[in-house]
């Protein structure tokens, strides 16, 4: 098992509310065609969607499997997006379906929300507006034989489960797909990676098929070739990130699936390995 420093690591509450979906006052976003379209997108409760599902072929835009949350005090909002991590424990406080337990998926930059899974029965029960604490645990987490990769955004435990191996000084990764850096966007340049994704771009459907990027599943693993995100999100020949599918295809131009990294090297110490398995509902624990 991979030495890490998990028995020092600090659990602490972040809280959030159901959050209501937002639009502007038109309700079109223009697609990278310029097609003017209205459609489901983020926030709020979404029923049928769920993590392991498909992240193409949705007739929505940036969506959200399950459950999403957000706090509106500036730095209480900061904390929760900060220190929430995929694969942490969230209970519902309020409302008929007080009591249920789900689990982190993602953490969704700009419109600044936590994705929350929780089964349907839950969802069914909830409401906007209901209050949902999660169990943070895992900003801290390092790797003590391999201090040059850095971790961060994952519980451990849910760490631990992915099967990666050791060999020769290089950890390989099981991933579902490997995008490389021009095709990341949305995202890109912003100062941390602890507090949202970074967007696939997915216009040119040719080259994201050839890659196998269409058949992501929220939830995948995924590579990401040459691209650091050490401080900050930016392109380093030979630098190598693991990130999580938090979200769903877009219209937009310069947007796709969101991901969100779990790990970054700025050597080429980190190694992928194809695997339909590739997700994180496989090793969450329920």
């Amino acid at each position: 098992m991979l030495k890490t420093n998990i028995e020092k690591t600090v659990k602490l509450s972040v809280q959030g509310k159901i959050h209501h979906p937002s639009y502007a006052v038109s309700p079109y976003r223009i697609s990278h065609n310029g097609e003017p379209m209205v459609l489901p997108a983020t926030g709020g409760i979404t029923y049928n969607v769920k993590i392991g599902d498909p992240a193409f072929g949705w007739a929505g835009d940036h969506i959200e499997p399950g459950v999403s949350i957000r706090n509106e005090d500036a730095q209480e909002k900061s904390a929760l997006l900060a220190m929430s991590c995929i694969g942490n424990t969230a209970k519902v406080l309020t409302g008929d379906a007080k009591g249920a337990l789900g689990y982190v998926t993602g953490i969704h930059g700009g419109v600044d929300h936590i994705i929350i899974y929780f089964e349907e029965e839950a969802m069914e029960n909830m409401a906007l507006d209901d209050k949902i604490i999660i169990k943070s645990w895992g900003q801290g987490l390092q790797l003590l034989d391999y201090p040059e990769i850095k971790l961060m955004n994952i519980d451990p435990e849910l760490f631990l489960n992915i099967l990666i191996v050791e060999e020769n000084g290089l950890l390989k990764v099981p991933v579902a797909a490997e995008a490389p850096a021009h095709l990341m966007g949305s995202g890109i340049g912003d100062m941390s990676a602890y507090k949202g994704d970074y967007d696939i771009m997915t216009a040119d459907m040719e080259e994201i098929k050839r890659l196998g990027i269409d058949k992501l599943r929220f939830g995948d693993l995924v590579l990401l070739r040459d691209c650091d995100n050490s401080f900050g999100r930016g392109y380093l020949k030979g630098s190598v990130s693991i990130g999580v599918v938090v979200h769903s295809d877009c219209i937009k131009l310069g947007h796709g699936p969101g991901i969100v990294t779990i790990m970054t090297c700025k050597e080429s110490k980190i190694e992928g390995i194809l695997s339909a398995d590739a997700n994180i509902k496989n090793w969450i624990k329920k």
